[in-house]
């Protein structure tokens, strides 16, 4: 899973048979085992699409991903498909998991899901949803509306309107 490098003639040396390469926004390449690279719907669909592009050894271009999350991915991936391998690992695979997200701060978050979201690697983003609504979990609107930068579009008395009619939803809440 290391990036394609440079030889001495200054050529792109070639990966072996078994991987996919990928090229990240930031222009970054990944010589990824193709087991894994099958895992994301958009590189499967890439060569389902392009039918000489597997023989062509076609590099799969995803312009949405940067190299720095794309490592991330590659490597939880590998992982994932690991523990689908060998059963009865189901309780290392949520010890994974909650490091995974606990490693990361909220911006990385975001830019995970983002980056899953376009790879459409399901079982992934659904893990990362899943932890976001168990970090934002209490979070008071406000908050909230920081962490994905949404834009308040409610007036201050339509705002009070709303807390007056719905007060336990601004109950218990974290500022």
């Amino acid at each position: 899973m290391s990036s394609t490098e440079n030889n001495t003639n200054g050529a792109l040396s070639v990966p072996p048979a078994n991987t996919i390469t990928l090229k990240t926004a930031d222009g970054e390449y990944f010589d990824v085992e193709e087991s894994i690279a099958m895992e994301f719907l958009v590189v499967k669909n890439f060569f389902e699409d392009n039918n000489d592009a597997k023989a062509a050894r076609s590099v799969v271009p995803l312009p949405n991903v940067c190299a720095k999350y794309m490592s991330m991915i590659i490597q939880y991936c590998g992982e994932q498909l690991k523990f689908r391998e060998e059963s009865g690992r189901q309780a290392e695979k949520i010890k994974y998991d909650e490091k995974f997200v606990e490693d990361l701060n909220n911006e990385e978050m975001v830019e995970m899901i983002l980056a899953v979201n376009y790879l459409c690697i399901k079982s992934f983003m659904d893990m990362l949803t899943q932890a976001v609504a168990n970090r934002i979990k209490n979070w008071s609107v406000e908050r909230v509306r920081d962490f994905f930068g949404i834009e308040n579009d409610f007036t201050p008395e339509e705002e009070a309107k709303l807390r007056q009619e719905y007060p336990w939803a601004y109950e218990g809440v974290e500022n």
